[in-house]
């Protein structure tokens, strides 16, 4: 059966980095195109970043020039390194894969992981 699993997230203070990772079973990874996802406690899940085999990455305006999304085929697994957080990048990081092109829409994706939890102190 097809698995995504996160890692990486756990409790920073701000201005520090910390890097996800997205590994997964089967072809979850490898050929699909991938998104980032988060949702913070009352919060609807909303689109980090997304990638894929032809096109270049994209970002949500928030994170522009703090993150950054990448991918290992070779390893089954994606990356989202993130750079100089703030309180409001506290929320459960999840990462997603569908067939076609990367979208901002969560009920796009066919597979999810279970989320990591970022926390950031002020």
């Amino acid at each position: 059966q097809a698995q995504l699993v996160e890692s990486g997230g756990g409790l920073v203070q701000a201005g520090d980095s910390l890097r996800l990772s997205c590994a997964g079973s089967g072809r979850t990874v490898s050929g699909y195109a991938l998104g980032w996802f988060r949702q913070a406690p009352g919060k609807e899940r909303e689109f980090v970043a997304g990638i894929d085999w032809l096109s270049g990455p994209t970002y949500a305006d928030f994170v522009k020039g703090r993150f950054t999304i990448s991918r290992a085929n070779a390893k089954n697994t994606a990356y989202l390194q993130m750079n100089s957080l703030n309180a409001d990048d506290t929320a459960v990081y999840f990462c997603a894969t569908r067939i076609g092109g990367p979208s901002r829409f969560a009920d796009r994706y066919t597979y999810w992981g279970q989320g990591t939890q970022v926390t950031v102190s002020s």
